[in-house]
């Protein structure tokens, strides 16, 4: 299986700007004094996750362009609801941001009617701009003895494999399984965890046959030839893993699911403030080195202006709502 890690020759490498002063044709008033102070970046997750890797790498590069420091805040608990909800109330003043993966597009229907955890992310959050893509895969153990999905289903389907394991309900693994299992007419069952570390620890460990995950935790032991991965929840392949076929292309449709980490602050920032960080993350995404540190969690560098990403998380909240409904997706 080939892995291709290191695609940043494929990039263009755009220089950095210089600092606000300079990089700003046409100040508004607000941005000619922001940042004045320390910007802090909330994560909802736990230090050493891919998303809080990116907001790390993020973080420190706007830090050295905005001329302030730039502080990594770890608010973790209820399945991403606390940090978020802490955001979303936060002054709307360009200091206090979310750095956050498509989860919050999702939580909020799998936990609706929990107080202060049903936040919308299209109403309650302002948009700046989408950091990067992940593609998630169908991962299985050697032990096994499938190498495709079909052969796979065909386990499934005589009882050999019963169960899958997951970061927790609710999240872009588990809704895949629902696909998954809807696509191919079997039913898994779903073993949660509390997130992908030791999912993936039991995977190895032989005490669950699949799982449904991004490539960076699972990668090591692909390489190693303690699992495999079967296919990518894509409507294309993955340029981290070429030669692993799409569900589609082995007969599997329906059931395509990604993941994806943004940058987003509380409802209200003012535009010109909103333009100024979209226009230095966008330019932050184009080095090397953070390529490079993407490339070690298969994060998939994007950017774009505030309004695509705005579409983007009003189309998955949507469409996460109408998912979580169908399955009767609930809190752990």
């Amino acid at each position: 299986m080939t892995f291709l890690p290191n695609r940043r020759k494929a990039l263009s490498v755009v220089l950095s700007l210089p600092l606000i002063g300079a990089a700003i044709s046409t100040p508004l008033a607000q941005a000619q004094t922001y940042p004045s102070k320390p910007i802090t970046i909330v994560v909802a997750y736990p230090a050493g996750g891919d998303t809080d890797v990116l907001a790390r790498a993020i973080g420190s590069k706007l830090s050295l362009r905005l001329g302030q420091p730039v502080v990594i805040e770890n608010r973790t608990g209820g399945a991403g609801t606390i940090g978020t909800g802490y955001v979303a109330r936060a002054r709307a003043d360009g200091y206090t941001l979310l750095l956050a993966p498509n989860t919050i597009a999702i939580t909020p229907h799998v936990l609706k009617g929990v107080s202060g955890a049903s936040i919308d992310p299209a109403a309650e959050l302002t948009s700046i701009v989408q950091l990067g893509s992940q593609s998630l895969f169908v991962v299985a153990t050697v032990s096994t003895g499938v190498s495709n999905v079909k052969e796979l289903v065909t386990r499934i389907k005589d009882g050999k494999v019963m169960a899958y394991a997951s970061p927790g309900n609710g999240s872009p693994m588990h809704i895949l399984g629902e696909l998954f299992d809807k696509s191919a007419g079997v039913r898994i069952t779903q073993i949660p965890y509390r997130g992908s570390a030791p999912a993936v620890a039991d995977l190895v460990g032989g005490q669950v046959p699949m799982m449904y995950s991004t490539l960076g935790p699972v990668a090591p032991h692909i390489q190693s030839g303690k699992l495999i991965a079967l296919g990518v929840a894509d409507p294309k392949r993955s340029p981290f893993l070429p030669d692993v076929p799409t569900l589609a292309e082995q007969g599997y449709k329906g059931a395509e699911v990604g993941a994806w980490q943004a940058l987003m602050g509380p409802k209200g920032m003012a535009p010109d403030v909103v333009q100024l960080l979209n226009r230095h993350v966008n330019e932050i995404l184009r080095m090397p080195d953070v390529i490079a540190r993407m490339d070690t969690i298969a994060l998939t560098p994007v950017g774009g202006d505030p309004a695509r990403l705005a579409t983007l998380v009003a189309g998955d909240y949507a469409r996460y709502g109408k998912l979580v409904a169908e399955f009767g997706i609930k809190a752990d």
